[in-house]
């Protein structure tokens, strides 16, 4: 039987989790009726797609279990009971919620989403569940994915569930690769041979070396009394709310053509823009140091080997949110992230990932504790991008007409949001504690109007750069 032992970062997911803070990564897919009612795919049709279609990834017949050696560690292991239909699940709508009127097919659907997402997936079965969402017969559903941030990171877990699609379970097909049978994991050797040693000596000084200067960074930036906003750091209920936004590309492309920098430098200024507009409305006074934000940052390079597993790093950011000019706000974020590309992934205290990496399986077991708690210290909020495939996508012959990632929330700590862009639209999944963001709708809401303002002083920043014609 294969086996795959957990790299370090993998398994400090697996033991920070705890009944009160799940480490599942989420995505909500919102998929709308066939254009043909015959062939298309009705609720028991979806059910049977994904259980086919799961059942055939590999990575997902595998569950975690305990080794002896390392001490501490964990590994991979093909799952010999794996039943695809204990990790699938319908569930429905309130009648009034199915109808895909005035929103209420997506209000339902988030409400459902956000109590899903507060149970953590059973340990002793692979770590990933799917849930059908809908109701009415003909209208909309959606389905709800959870995997395990042990499992896979961002990137990662987008190409672990887009083999549930059409298109790439088609492609799947004509390549000859099985569609039931699970493909052996090739076993990995878990002892260096004599030539091998002297290289691992090698690499294991630059790593601790490169774990020593992120650990003092780390140090560094640590705030022993954090005065972010109160509602970012409310004690933890366990509870699980999630909200959406759809933000239009188009404006957000137009926005950085103007100002210059990133996509992403533009979405973080958006974030920071509405978290100040929403502490606003809830007459709530600006915090009086800037709310810090993790960004994660993929360590996977193009060309190389498809890892399995987390392969990340991170910087920090301070949102902006003490400063009132939204163009003023995007040339802070865009500045401050210049800053951390040019000291890169792999440095300063944003790579509390990379530093993870380093330590052993048995400091991961008996620390995640300690690690869980002083996440707060770092930082407030995480935002994260999730790059998905740009090519139309169907299940069952329903076209995919949105996807919303969501983000797990670390110990202390009662926000994380999670960007996408698909079919012309940014879609931004809010993820909250329920008690201590009850109003996270509003917080969604703030997005679309930093957009609408950003978009007005675009337009006059452009005005201003045409010569005269006169």
């Amino acid at each position: 039987m294969g086996t795959e032992l957990l790299a370090p970062l993998d398994l400090a997911f697996w033991h920070l989790e705890s009944d009160a803070h799940p480490m599942h990564l989420g995505a909500l897919a919102v998929f709308s009726p066939a254009p043909d009612p015959v062939h298309g795919a009705d609720a028991e049709t979806v059910l049977e797609l994904l259980g086919t279609r799961a059942a055939a990834i590999p990575r997902l017949r595998m569950r975690v279990r305990d080794v002896l050696l390392p001490v501490g560690g964990a590994a991979w292991f093909v799952d010999k009971d794996f039943d695809v239909h204990r990790h699938i699940e319908r569930v429905r709508l309130t009648e009034a919620e199915s109808r895909d009127e005035d929103g209420g097919f997506m209000a339902g659907a988030t409400r459902l989403a956000g109590e899903l997402m507060e149970r953590p997936l059973e340990r002793g079965l692979p770590p990933w569940q799917m849930y059908v969402i809908g109701g009415a017969a003909g209208g909309p559903f959606a389905v709800l994915v959870k995997l395990h941030h042990a499992l896979a990171d961002g990137m990662r877990a987008v190409a672990i569930g887009a083999g549930i699609f059409d298109e790439i379970a088609a492609g799947r097909a004509r390549v000859g690769v099985p569609t039931r049978r699970a493909r052996t994991v090739p076993p990995r050797s878990w002892m260096p041979g004599p030539r091998q040693v002297a290289g691992l000596a090698l690499g294991r000084i630059e790593d601790l070396g490169r774990a020593f200067g992120v650990g003092a960074s780390m140090v560094r930036a640590s705030r022993l009394d954090p005065r972010g906003a109160p509602a970012l750091t409310a004690s933890s209920s366990g509870t699980r709310r999630l909200a959406t936004a759809d933000l239009d590309l188009e404006a957000v492309q137009r926005i950085r053509r103007a100002a210059g920098g990133t996509t992403n430098d533009v979405l973080l200024a958006i974030v920071a823009g509405a978290l100040r507009r929403w502490m606003q409305e809830r007459g709530e006074p600006l915090p009086d140091e800037d709310p810090r934000a993790l960004v994660p940052v993929s360590r996977r390079r193009p060309g190389q080997a498809a890892a399995t597993g987390n392969r990340l790093s991170a910087y920090l950011l301070g949102l902006p949110v003490g400063e009132p000019d939204p163009w003023q706000r995007l040339g802070i974020v865009r500045t401050a992230m210049d800053r951390n590309k040019s000291a890169g992934p792999l440095r300063g205290a944003g790579a509390v990932a990379v530093l993870a990496d380093q330590l052993p399986s048995l400091a991961h077991r008996f620390g995640a504790p300690l690690a869980g708690n002083a996440a707060r210290m770092l930082f407030d909020v995480l935002v994260t991008s999730v790059p998905l495939p740009r090519s139309a996508l169907s299940l069952g012959g329903c076209p995919l007409r949105a996807v919303y990632p969501m983000a797990p929330l670390a110990r202390g700590q009662s926000l994380a949001i999670a960007l996408s862009a698909y079919g012309g639209r940014v879609r931004v999944g809010l993820v909250a504690d329920g008690k201590a963001l009850p109003d996270l709708e509003r917080l969604a809401r703030c997005a679309d109007d930093e957009v609408a303002e950003l978009l007005t002083l675009t337009a006059g920043a452009l005005s201003e750069r045409r010569p005269d014609r006169a």
